[in-house]
């Protein structure tokens, strides 16, 4: 047996990530007498296996060394993969503290990819293991300086260092770093389009209107130019503000895939992502190894927009069923299991017909009736059942184009009305998780749009005339709920049902 002297073993906290799911991770390092080696176990992958080779050319490029023994680091629990090379910096301090040249206790969670010459980098996901760490009582954090906004914005006393050897020089008190200020709230948004730019398409832009108050999806079905586009791209313009919980979930999706602004971590505005019509399903929903979010979670909070939905793929379209109703999608890989929240607003743009004139009173359509039936067959049943709003977008009148702006209305006057509707929204799903009136469960359909009699005459007879599905009868209750609520009315009435009947157009 050893002499105990001949051996020491070292802790320092790390966090794992996967998906949006964290766990803080207790990094051992153990250094004992025999032939040189150094094994890192406890399930890590490639990336992390790999870091034997930064984290020991980093301790030499230091001015440290490494020792020649036999060093073991495990990474606690071991029960579940290690991804990434967040881990370098907590496993290079667990060695330094193992072999006596730290004298100090590491009580920091650390994170951060070592460089060659020791040089700390940035990682994927601070944002959520910060937040985590906040939640185990652990309130300092060493990471690199691009990861220091994202730390402190949650309120984490974040140390910021350039390389390995500052951060053992903060540990032992020779040069104290300062925990990093709170960085500076966003710039506000400036809209590329408002609602007062668009002239005419009343009917289009009042769906628009009850997309964002109540979340609903919504297909714009017109001819090319008659303004599908620049409609889905006033959406952001009268999207409802932030919740701060919702701000937060939103934004370490972002950190996760490594798109957010390191001196602004906070969105500044609700996403709006709008993916080509070549895109992949792994583009779209996610995916890779180790699995990143795709458009759909990129757009949690805020709105996709696919323009020319027909263009995209049959499959790829396919696996927008499961997010639209559940609100998440989770990627399965060897090994590892990641769930991203995905609760957006989907935006949909096609034209009626390959030729994009069917319908058009001005210009004859050349396409033949199997043409048209395969073109809008590529968006399945199953699928566009799921969309709340199906609105025709018709050709603008040149009187209408000709008007001037000032006599249309404000995305800043629809926006205030989206934001009081989803005030009521709010206080009606207090407690739920839930905010908008497209997350309404079947049996808070039942008790939030309950309709009078006259209303229940004219339900009936559209589940007749329409051939209205469950689910789609359910969702025209949740669309006549939105206009209720933008009315400022408590009962569905007849109207407002008439209203989302109408604006559930077939394609």
């Amino acid at each position: 047996m050893e002499e105990p002297a001949t051996r020491s073993v070292a802790r320092v906290t790390g966090c794992a990530l996967w998906g949006l799911e964290t766990a803080l991770v207790t990094v051992e390092a153990d250094v004992a007498n025999g032939l040189p080696q150094f094994t890192v176990v406890g399930l890590p992958d490639a990336a992390v296996q790999e870091a034997r080779e930064r984290v020991r050319a980093a301790i030499r490029n230091s001015g440290f060394e490494f020792p020649l023994r036999r060093v073991t680091v495990n990474l606690a629990p071991a029960e579940r993969k290690k991804e990434g090379t967040g881990f370098d910096l907590a496993i290079a301090l667990a060695i330094l503290r193992a072999s006596k040249q730290l004298a100090q206790e590491v009580e920091a969670l650390c994170l951060g990819e070592l460089a060659l010459d020791g040089a700390l980098r940035p990682v994927r996901g601070a944002m959520p293991r910060v937040r985590r760490a906040l939640e185990h009582g652990l309130h300092a954090v060493f990471v690199a300086h691009e990861n220091a906004a994202e730390a402190a914005a949650l309120g984490a006393d974040a140390f910021a260092f350039a390389d390995l050897r500052a951060v053992v020089a903060h540990v032992e008190g020779r040069v104290r770093a300062a925990p990093s200020p709170m960085p500076a709230p966003p710039p506000p948004p400036v809209w590329p389009v408002d609602l007062a730019d668009i002239a005419g398409q009343e009917t289009p832009k009042r769906a628009l209107e009850l997309a964002a108050a109540g979340g609903h999806d919504l297909l714009l079905i017109g001819p090319p130019g008659t303004g599908k586009t620049l409609l889905a791209r006033a959406l952001p313009s009268i999207l409802p503000p932030f919740e701060p919980d919702e701000l937060l979930a939103a934004s370490a999706i972002h950190s996760v895939a490594g798109t957010g602004d390191p001196e602004h971590p906070l969105l500044a505005a609700r996403p709006f992502r709008s993916p080509h019509h070549t895109a992949s399903r792994l583009a779209l929903v996610g995916g890779g190894t180790p699995p990143r979010p795709g458009e759909v979670s990129l757009a949690h909070g805020g709105a996709l927009f696919l323009d020319e939905i027909a263009e995209f793929s049959p499959t790829v379209l396919e696996t927008l069923r499961e997010p639209l109703e559940e609100g998440w999608v989770t990627i399965s890989r060897a090994g590892t299991t990641a769930t991203y929240p995905a609760r957006f607003t989907l935006i949909g743009a096609m034209n009626p017909c390959p030729c994009g004139m069917a319908g058009d009173v001005d210009r004859e359509c050349r396409c033949l009736p199997e043409a048209i039936d395969r073109y809008r067959g590529r968006l399945s049943g199953p699928l566009l059942d799921r969309i709340d709003l199906r609105v025709h977008v018709p050709r603008v009148p040149y009187e209408e184009l000709r008007a001037t702006a000032s006599t249309r209305e404000s995305s800043a006057t629809v926006r205030e009305r989206v934001r009081a509707a989803r005030e009521r929204m709010g206080l009606r799903l207090a407690g739920t998780g839930r905010r908008a009136n497209a997350e309404l469960t079947v049996a808070e359909v039942r008790r939030h749009c309950a309709l009078d009699a006259t209303a229940d005459t004219l339900a009936a007879e559209a589940m007749r005339s329409r051939r209205l599905s469950a689910r789609g009868f359910h969702r025209v209750l949740r669309v006549a709920r939105t206009v209720a609520d933008l009315a400022g009315v408590e009962r569905v009435r007849a109207a407002d049902l008439a209203q989302a009947l109408l604006l559930r157009a077939e394609p």
